[in-house]
């Protein structure tokens, strides 16, 4: 993490344009990555211990909390929904959704 952080302040100190954004969007995605790794660990370890009701809940719980923070972070970066990205892509390629 600290490369980055080095490689924002250097820029920032050249006066480069848009580098609060660009490092904001790289964090952004950089977390967005974790949650998802969390998830996918989270699903491998209730599916391979044995899984009862109260773990595959708890497994729900935590899908939906970093679902819902995924879609924060993805509306924080972009702008947008992460929904509302194909039909900009296709509403710009001219083709009916």
């Amino acid at each position: 993490m600290i490369a980055p952080i080095t490689l924002a302040a250097q820029r920032t100190l050249r006066r480069e344009p848009d580098v609060y954004s660009r490092f904001r969007r790289f964090l952004g995605r950089s977390i967005l990555l974790g949650l998802e790794l969390l998830v996918a660990a989270d699903i491998i370890r209730t599916v391979a211990v044995t899984p009862t009701l109260a773990s595959v809940g708890v497994l729900a719980a935590i899908v939906l909390i970093r679902t819902f923070l995924s879609w924060s972070l993805e509306l924080e970066i972009t702008g947008r929904w992460p929904w509302q990205k194909a039909a900009a892509v296709d509403s710009a390629r001219g083709t009916p959704e």
